[in-house]
């Protein structure tokens, strides 16, 4: 063997020096994160069979089920094809976009943490400076998604197996494949840019294209046949076909993308320097634009608030205009109007599913002001808060800015679902978006809790995330496995009036409104008196 070849080697294996500790600091980072996310997704999809025994327990329920998916192309939108009548086939076909999602979700998240974050806070380049290979980072970051990935499929299949073996094992991969495909998304698109917010947005951006990709193609097509959905991984999920006559050789698809993506991403990789990019960033803006902290936060924010908000708009628009196709499929099943009006009151049908779908946007709206919230640990921690708290600006007045978005923030999103709720229902624009709003004192305490953390105990304040998370399990997986009301109750969104159609009660919106102004004060009260970390 040459001199030259043995050099070439020496070096390749040179830039992936340091990866095993790397790997094992971004899983000791991430020993909370991981868990929760992986316990969310794995529980929504193993309470499902027995959800779904309890509404389609007879063949005939099943298979009036399937002639009505097949008839009705808004339901297929939303949550695809059905195509068995076995409970297994249904579980992947009421959970398996939302689970997929989820994973991907998981996973741009992991890569773009231990990647584009850690170059964006300096981090990095300290550690590069050490015996750590150019690769190192990014090899890390996709090892740790891909072992989150793994585990999320093992449980999933290993959940699922009295179902069937074989098509446990097909879904717990094809979740797994799509979390594995838009990971090394994200290490594309954290080669190309920056900001670790661009790159989040890029990401998110690709997942939601995806989404409405397989949403057209579903909504065209009733046996997920048509060229939208298999241009969609969402969609290569679907047509794995699990519990269905599972097509094996779909999975080629996720493995061949994972492959040619993450050669890309070591590729741009290998021919940038730390902290650079290849996009060119913009230009700051003109003196005194920024002159307050407000300012400043909404500059840092505004992306995540546009992006979240247009979601929540199409959200509302799509769950507004299925509601009535929704209604038809559960109203001769005594279990199915049992669930939703335990998640949205004993009132009317269609009102009830309409309180019930408000309800799970304002459990997702609460990730969404966690997310906010942490903003003020991620300036802390990567070293920026301190040049602004160094000028004439004190802590309470720099985390009022980023609040106002948090909190704010969260009441936009909820006015924006609750005017797609109406445009998609077409009609009682007036109810809806005060229901929506009805959610936001539950939101703010959620919100309350986040910056009571970060104030008190910042080392800890990614635990914020664990309780979003475990107040969104309460309500989306409780009322399916009649959880106990004393379980339920733990959930700030219980004891919320569902609306429409419900009765308003003030004592309880107020009793929460105040305890999230109590979290928020102290909160900060603590970020007074404590240091602020270098």
């Amino acid at each position: 063997m040459s001199a030259a070849s043995l050099s070439v080697r020496a070096g390749g294996a040179r830039s992936f020096a340091g990866t095993g500790a790397l790997v094992r600091f971004a899983v000791r980072r991430d020993r909370v994160m991981i868990p929760v996310w992986i316990a969310v997704i794995a529980l929504m999809v193993l309470s499902m069979p027995n959800s779904l025994q309890s509404i389609y327990g007879t063949p005939a329920a099943r298979a009036q089920l399937m002639h009505q998916m097949a008839a009705n192309t808004s339901l297929r939108a939303m949550v695809g094809p059905v195509f068995a009548d076995s409970l297994g086939a249904l579980t992947a076909w009421r959970v398996g976009v939302y689970a997929g999602a989820l994973a991907a979700v998981m996973s741009l998240l992991v890569v773009l943490r231990h990647t584009r974050d850690e170059e964006e806070s300096g981090r990095q380049e300290m550690v590069s400076s050490g015996m750590v290979g150019r690769r190192a980072p990014l090899t890390a970051a996709l090892v740790t998604a891909a072992g989150a990935d793994a585990v999320l499929a093992v449980l999933v299949a290993a959940g699922l197996s009295a179902q069937g073996g074989a098509g446990a094992v097909a879904f717990g991969l094809g979740v797994g494949g799509v979390g594995l495909v838009f990971a090394t998304v994200a290490a594309i698109t954290a080669q190309l840019t920056e900001s670790a917010r661009l790159a989040r947005g890029l990401t998110s951006a690709v997942l939601g294209a995806a989404f409405v990709l397989r949403a057209a193609g579903d909504s065209a097509s009733s046996d997920g046949s048509s060229v939208l959905t298999w241009l969609s991984p969402l969609g290569w999920l679907e047509d794995l076909r699990p519990f269905a006559g599972e097509r094996w050789w779909v999975l080629a698809l996720f493995a061949g993308a994972a492959v040619v993506q993450g050669a890309v991403a070591y590729e741009l990789a290998g021919r940038r320097d730390v902290g650079m990019s290849f996009l060119p960033t913009r230009p700051g803006p003109a003196a005194g634009r920024l002159g307050t902290a407000g300012a400043l936060a909404w500059r840092l924010q505004r992306g995540g608030v546009l992006g979240w908000g247009l979601g929540f708009f199409v959200a509302g628009v799509v769950y507004g205009g299925v509601v009535t196709g929704a209604t038809d499929m559960v109203r001769d099943s005594d279990q199915a109007r049992e669930i939703f009006q335990r998640m949205g009151g004993q009132s009317g049908l269609i009102d009830a599913l309409l309180a019930a779908l408000i309800g799970m946007l304002g459990l997702v709206a609460a990730l969404y002001i966690v997310q906010s919230v942490l903003r003020l640990n991620g300036e802390e921690s990567s070293g920026r808060a301190e040049p602004v708290l160094a000028g004439a600006v004190g802590r309470l007045r720099w985390a009022a800015g980023h609040l106002v978005i948090a909190f704010g923030g969260a009441a936009l999103l909820m006015l924006l679902a609750g005017l797609g709720f109406a445009a998609g229902y077409g009609r009682d624009i007036g109810p809806l978006v005060a229901a929506c709003l009805v959610q936001l004192p539950a939101i703010w305490v959620i919100g309350g809790i986040a910056v009571l953390l970060y104030g008190v105990l910042p080392r800890g304040a990614t635990a914020a995330w664990g309780v979003a998370g475990a107040v969104l399990l309460l309500g989306w997986i409780g009322p399916a496995l009649k959880a106990p009301q004393s379980l339920l109750d733990l959930s700030p969104f219980t004891h919320l009036p569902k609306l429409p159609g419900g009765a308003v009660h003030w004592p309880p919106m107020l009793f929460l409104t105040g305890l999230a102004v109590l979290l928020v004060g102290v909160g900060l009260a603590g970020l007074r008196r404590r240091d602020v970390a270098g």
